[in-house]
């Protein structure tokens, strides 16, 4: 049946503790796979949600807001925070330049 294991004693128990130590290391790496699947799962399940508008910040004294973008604009930049509605309205109205690529003053209807 099994014609190409070693015929003697020795050598099958070797072969034995070989394949035991294996399923070990295989068992072991199941684990850790699961367990960091679980993880990133549960990540993504407490990642905080988009904020529906951001204004983006310059550098310097006082940090005044330069652009103010859509929650899930890619081109807002590091330097942000999440506002209202309301402040995001006002901040365009008061000059703030919106963003060309999401547009937030047509979203807000906000003329110009």
């Amino acid at each position: 049946m099994f014609d190409d294991l070693p015929p003697d004693l020795a050598r099958l128990l070797t072969l034995r503790v070989w394949h035991a130590m294996w399923l070990q290391r295989i068992d072991t790496k199941i684990a850790a796979l699961q367990e960091r699947n679980a993880e990133q799962e549960q990540g993504r399940n407490n990642r905080p949600q988009e904020p529906d508008w951001i204004v983006e910040f310059g550098i310097g004294n006082g940090r005044p807001p330069i652009e103010v973008h859509v929650g899930d604009c890619y081109a807002a930049g590091k330097r942000r925070r999440p506002v209202p509605r309301d402040e995001a309205r006002r901040l365009l109205t008061s000059g703030v330049r919106a963003c060309t690529h999401c547009k937030p003053d047509a979203q807000l209807r906000i003329l110009d």
